[in-house]
């Protein structure tokens, strides 16, 4: 089977095999993991080298391992969670540090040098389909990646075009989910060479259709949650001259659903309040991508020129229930129509050293405008009474400015000391049918690390970074929330060791989360308000650890765990529910990941390979303190366990693949929360079969 890229390795956390063939041809020799390249610090490095703990993926083992969206990602790497309401409804935690009361993100996304992150709740489930790989950054990037990177950034990197001819694949999946649906998906991937060494094209694209389990039988509609769903990527690399080159990426992206609320009962039906029979407004996500990157070769560095579109509309319903658990049980219910209509520009200019030199330098600057627009029709009971058709609008705009420069140098051969720092500051403007705001926040964000050589293929690191997520407003005349600080600290280590047979990587760190928010209901005159509030400080504690190691030629083992410890240790004065020592919401206290991959011959001499994954999480809370009689008392999630397969046989051309996810069938709830009927459950069991055609 031809290759569209070089089969890279993954992160210590996670190695991708040689191609099958290679392996069983190698025998019983012992086989090294390929060296990583990643751009965490936006420079290419080896991962080993990188001062800080990140998770990579390859494209190839993304595909092995099952990974078709966000919710499998976190799965797969170790202090990553997440929150979700459907697709493209989520926010990333990372490392403890998890809330979803701004409307700022937590964790940053990006795709090749497009920040893709429009508010803390609303950005792109980007399928990964031909990339190169995936880096995950653990803690926090404010340096290099600003604002909304207070805990990690999440860095898809897209196969470029390539001059080594025509080629591409044609790939065809079929699935069925247990009780469900079934799934159909064609992916096509095309590389184009337009003029030889100066012109090259690119393009990525999946249908997917069906695939959906969820019922509202009181409306007559089965599988509702089913997609419809086009997703296209189209990238163009133009070498204008030997020191000048342009790439532009233009990223398509359009869902529907019938059921978009992302959540669901325990038997797999979606409970609709007021009237069970209500047909909900349809999800409808449509998210567009311009981009270009100009990178200018000055000799003692490379000018780079980022620059962004993003256009995005977003529809989907929501429901709620005040259920026998909260106070509001009989008397409280809701159904609404949202709409949400975002516009971002981002313009990022830096200048990057090059050379293998003492001194390494990154500087720059970036300036991001964006505006959101949201409406929404709200059917409300209360106490008996149906409220029908209150609207709500808003407008909000944030104008944002950065300059930020990261240098590092080589005290000796074994020893390298490092420092970083970002200026940010944004202008606000929130309009929310009534009252006009406008206010600024500002950081200072610096970043100090220390590498140390142990040999070519071992390193031990420490690191300190600050890190920001910006305030914000209330509606009508509620006093604004204020931004919120984490400064983290971390030690670790890298190593490839067995003659590269064996690859680990051990982390340890220390956070204190200054000023979380929360959101929460608060009762003025006749109705209730929701008032976010900065309502203390938390400290994290953690230990992450990956392992890959490869016995003999065709086998290779991997394992992960993450242990976090976090709780509040301070609260405010006027926040007296809020107790110390409460955990922080949606932490997962242990967590781990194993996976074995053998490759080996069937009939003929036929390259083949199977895979096996295994993933656990340990339940996590959240705390309602506004709705709930007893204010500590935490709503649960479930543990959560995963298996996962994939069987393989290839041809000179043609591979076919068969698959399960979630074989034991697990029917738990992954997010806890449950009191208002608002939490998602984990997908049902999976099987399909894939063929694939290459040229």
């Amino acid at each position: 089977m031809k290759r569209l890229g070089k089969a890279l390795t993954l992160t210590t956390c996670a190695v991708v095999p040689l191609g099958a063939q290679q392996a069983v041809a190698q025998g019983e020799q012992s086989r090294q993991l390929e060296e990583v390249l990643v751009t965490a610090q936006k420079r290419e490095q080896r991962l080993i080298d990188v001062p800080m703990s990140v998770t990579a993926f390859s494209g190839d083992l993304l595909a092995q391992k099952g990974i078709n969206n966000i919710q499998d990602l976190s799965f797969a790497v170790p202090g990553m969670s997440l929150r979700e309401d459907g697709p493209g409804s989520y926010v990333i935690f990372m490392r403890g540090l998890a809330n979803t009361d701004s409307n700022g993100a937590l964790v940053s996304v990006y795709l090749d040098e497009a920040p893709m992150s429009l508010t803390g709740y609303d950005q792109l489930d980007l399928r990964p389909i031909d990339l190169a790989r995936v880096e995950v950054l653990k803690g926090p990037q404010g340096t290099l990646y600003g604002q909304g990177a207070i805990a990690g950034t999440v860095k898809y990197v897209a196969n470029s075009p390539d001059f080594d001819g025509f080629h591409g694949d044609i790939k065809g999946s079929f699935a069925s989910i247990d009780d469900g649906d079934t799934r159909e998906a064609v992916t096509a991937t095309l590389n184009m060479p337009v003029i030889d060494d100066v012109l090259a094209l690119r393009f990525a694209g999946t249908v997917e259709r069906g695939g959906g389990w969820q019922d509202q039988p009181e409306a007559g509609i089965k599988d509702g949650n089913n997609q419809d769903l086009n997703h296209f990527r189209l990238k163009a690399l133009w070498n204008i001259s030997d020191r000048f080159s342009a790439e532009a990426l233009v990223q398509s992206h359009r869902n529907e659903t019938e059921l978009g609320l992302g959540y669901e009962e325990p038997d797999r039906t979606v409970a609709v309040a007021i009237d069970p029979s209500t047909k909900l407004l349809p999800k409808e996500y449509d998210y567009d991508l311009y981009s270009l990157t100009l990178d200018y070769d000055l000799g003692f560095a490379n000018l780079i020129s980022a620059t962004t579109y993003t256009d995005h509309d977003h529809q989907y319903p929501f429901t709620y229930f005040g259920t026998e658990e909260t106070l509001y049980d009989g008397t409280l219910e809701g159904n609404d129509a949202r709409f949400l209509q975002a516009e971002q520009v981002t313009q990022e200019l830096r200048l990057v050293s090059s050379g293998e030199t003492r001194l390494n330098w990154t500087v720059g600057g970036i300036y991001q405008d964006l505006e959101r627009d949201f409406s929404a029709v709200y059917d409300t009971l209360y106490f008996g009474v149906v409220y029908p058709d209150a609207q709500y609008t808003s407008n909000y705009t944030i104008e944002s400015y950065a300059l930020f420069g990261d240098v590092s140098y080589k005290l000796t051969e074994r020893l390298e000391l490092g420092v970083g720092v970002r200026y940010y500051e944004d202008d606000q403007t929130s309009f929310d049918g009534d009252l006009t705001e406008e206010d600024s926040f500002d950081s200072t964000d610096p970043r100090l690390y220390a590498s140390y050589s142990l040999s070519d293929n071992a390193n031990l690191y420490a690191s300190v970074a600050k890190g920001f997520r910006s305030g914000g407003f209330n509606r009508g005349d509620l006093p604004n929330y204020q931004p919120e600080e984490v400064l983290s600290y971390e030690i670790g280590t890298k190593a490839s060791l067995l003659d590269g047979r064996l690859d680990m990587e051990l982390a340890a760190y220390y956070t204190e989360y200054d000023d979380m928010l929360r959101r929460g209901l608060i009762f003025i005159d006749t109705s209730f308000v929701e008032l976010t509030s900065n309502i203390g400080n938390v400290e994290v504690k953690g230990f992450e650890a990956g392992f890959n190691w490869s016995p003999v030629a065709a086998l290779t083992l991997n394992a992960t765990a993450s242990y976090i410890d976090s709780e509040v240790v301070e609260v405010r004065s006027t926040d007296a529910t809020n107790i110390v020592g409460d955990p922080t919401d949606y932490v997962p206290e242990f967590s781990y990941s194993l996976g074995a991959h053998y490759d080996f011959n069937w009939f003929g001499d036929r390259p083949g390979f199977a895979r096996v994954d295994y993933s656990y999480r340990d339940a996590v809370s959240y705390v309602d303190r506004s709705s709930f009689p007893d204010e500590n008392l935490p709503q649960m999630s479930d543990d959560i366990a995963l298996l996962d397969a994939r069987l393989g046989i290839s041809w000179e051309r043609v591979s076919l693949e068969l698959f399960g996810t979630n074989l034991t069938n697990e029917n738990e709830y992954i997010d806890p929360y449950r009191g208002w009927k608002n939490a998602n459950r984990t997908r049902p069991r999976t099987l399909g079969v894939e063929a694939t055609y290459s040229f």
